[in-house]
C-alpha cells in the first residue's frame, strides 16, 4: 500500500518528504510536464517517484491515502474518484496534526484564518509567545509547511498556523487550543462558489473544539460566526468594550487591562490594532504573560511586503505593501497611512472593480500611479482621478517617488497580482524596496 500526494508545490513536496523519511511508499503527482533537473534528483536521492503531466487514477490501485495540496479544488476529477472508491483524502495541515498529536509531547496549536491579517496576526502570535518566554513557531500558508515546522520543533513547542479557507476544505481531525477568525470579505469566489460556502469553510477552524478551548471572533460582525460549530469558549475583539478592545483613547485593553496605546504599535492603521487585540487574546490562552504580550506589542517590526516602511528621503516615506494583491487589502493599507499619498495600483488584474478605493482615496490622493496589465481596468474604474499610467514597474516607481512631495507617503499597494512581471508578491516587494533604497541613499534633489 501507499500514499498519494497530489501537487508538487512546496506543501505538497513537504508531505511527501516527511512520509518518505518515515518509511512510507509515496508516489508524487503534478500537471506540470517535468519536474526539472534539481527537482528530479531531490526526489530520486530519497526514493519519491514521480508521475508527471497528468494525475492517471491508475495511481488510486493499492492506495491508502491521498494527500491534496491546498491549490486542487475538491472537485478535480483524480480527487473525486479517490473519494468515490473510500480512499482517505486529507491536507498537508491534516498530516502534520496527526503526527503532532501522536507525539504527546505537550505541545499546542493556535490557528488563525480571515480574508485578510491573518499572516500579519499568526506572526505577531508567535512574536508574543517568545517574548513572554515560550517556545512558538509561526507556519502553515505563512510560508513553513506545518509539516517541516512539526518535525523540527522540540516537545512543549506552541504552533501557530495560518490556515487559508482551500486548507481547510483538507482538514479531518484538525484540533487548535486556540483559534482565530478575523474577517470576512469576498475573495476566492470562483472556488467556493458563494459568500456563505466560503464562510463555512472558514469556520471548519472551531469544529473540533471543545469547551477548554478559544474561539476569537469580530465584536462587530457576530453574523460571521454565531452558527460557528465546535464548543470552544468565546473571546470577541473590537472598537467595543469586549473581551479585547480599544477604548476612545487608544488604549488596546485585554480582560479590562490596559496594554499599551496604539500609538505604541510599530504596525500602523486600524486594521493592525484589530491584529494586535486578536493576537493577544490567542498569546494569552496559551500562556504569555501580560508582561510578555507588551513587550511583544511593542517591539513586533510588521512582516515584510505588509505595508512595511522601507525608505525616507525629505520628507517623504515609502511603503512596500506588496502582499496587497486583492481590492480589500489594498483599502486597508490605503486607510492605515494618514496621506497625502501616491498610490502605484496594477500588476495582473483580477477581475473586480477598483471603485471601492475612491472613498479611501478621497481627501489624501496626491496621485495614482497605474502599472502593468491592469492599466485599462484601472483607468476604466478610477481614471478620472489624478494620475498617471506607466506600464513598466521600475519606471513606475521612480515616477512615483518623484510625484511625492514632503509629507507625502509613496504607496507600493497594487491591488493586483504580481504575474505580469514578477514570480510573486516577494519578488515584485523586494524590487520596490530596492528602488527605494537607491532613491533615499541618493544626495541629489529628488524633485529636479
Amino acid at each position: 500500500m501507499r500514499t498519494v500526494v497530489m501537487g508538487a508545490g512546496r506543501s505538497g513536496l513537504a508531505a511527501a518528504r516527511f512520509l518518505a523519511a518515515h518509511g512510507q511508499s509515496v508516489v508524487l503527482t503534478d500537471r506540470r510536464p517535468d519536474p526539472g533537473p534539481a527537482l528530479e534528483l531531490e526526489l530520486a536521492s530519497v526514493g519519491i517517484p514521480g508521475v508527471w503531466g497528468d494525475h492517471p487514477f491508475v495511481l488510486l490501485e493499492a492506495c491508502d491515502g491521498l494527500v491534496v495540496s491546498p491549490g486542487i479544488p475538491r472537485q478535480a476529477p483524480f480527487i473525486a474518484e479517490a473519494i468515490a472508491r473510500g480512499i482517505p483524502v486529507m491536507g498537508e495541515v491534516e498530516l502534520a496534526h496527526r503526527w503532532l498529536r501522536q507525539q504527546n509531547h505537550g505541545s499546542q496549536v493556535l490557528a488563525v484564518t480571515g480574508t485578510n491579517g491573518k499572516s500579519t496576526t499568526t506572526d505577531l502570535v508567535a512574536h508574543l509567545l517568545r517574548a513572554a518566554g515560550l517556545a512558538a513557531v509561526a507556519c502553515g500558508n505563512l510560508g513553513t509547511p506545518m509539516i517541516e515546522a512539526v518535525q523540527s520543533a522540540g516537545p512543549g513547542t506552541v504552533f501557530v498556523v495560518e490556515l487559508s479557507s482551500y486548507q481547510l476544505e483538507s482538514i479531518l481531525a484538525f484540533h487548535a487550543e486556540g483559534a482565530a477568525f478575523l474577517n470576512l470579505t469576498p475573495d476566492h469566489l470562483a472556488r467556493h462558489g458563494t459568500m456563505d460556502a466560503y464562510r463555512d469553510t472558514k469556520l471548519r477552524i472551531f469544529e473540533r473544539q471543545t469547551s477548554q478551548d478559544l474561539r476569537v471572533v469580530p465584536e462587530a460582525h457576530p453574523e460571521w460566526w454565531q452558527d460557528a460549530p465546535g464548543s470552544g469558549g468565546t473571546a470577541r475583539f473590537g472598537w467595543r468594550k469586549c473581551e479585547a478592545w480599544c477604548d476612545g483613547r487608544g488604549d488596546l485593553r485585554l480582560h479590562g487591562e490596559v496594554l499599551l496605546n496604539r500609538s505604541e504599535l510599530r504596525i500602523p492603521g486600524d486594521h493592525n490594532v484589530e491584529n494586535a487585540l486578536a493576537a493577544s487574546l490567542l498569546a494569552k490562552h496559551a500562556g504569555a504573560s501580560l508582561l510578555g504580550l507588551r513587550q511583544g506589542l511593542r517591539s513586533y517590526p510588521g512582516l515584510a511586503h505588509r505595508l512595511a516602511f522601507c525608505g525616507e528621503r525629505g520628507g517623504v516615506k515609502a511603503y512596500n505593501d506588496s502582499k496587497g494583491t486583492n481590492v480589500d487589502a489594498t483599502l486597508t493599507a490605503i486607510q492605515a497611512l494618514p496621506g497625502p499619498l501616491v498610490v502605484l495600483l496594477g500588476g495582473t488584474d483580477k477581475g473586480t472593480s477598483y471603485g471601492p478605493l475612491r472613498a479611501a482615496l478621497a481627501g489624501k490622493l496626491r496621485r495614482l500611479v497605474f502599472l502593468g496589465e491592469a492599466i485599462p481596468q484601472l483607468m476604466r474604474d478610477l481614471g478620472d482621478l489624478p494620475h498617471e499610467a506607466v506600464p513598466a514597474f521600475d519606471e513606475a516607481v521612480r515616477i512615483a517617488l518623484a510625484l511625492a512631495q514632503p509629507g507625502d507617503q509613496v504607496l507600493l499597494s497594487p491591488a493586483c497580482a504580481s504575474f505580469d512581471q514578477f514570480d510573486n508578491f516577494e519578488q515584485r516587494g523586494e524590487r520596490f524596496e530596492a528602488l527605494v533604497g537607491a532613491w533615499s541613499n541618493h544626495t541629489e534633489d529628488s524633485h529636479a
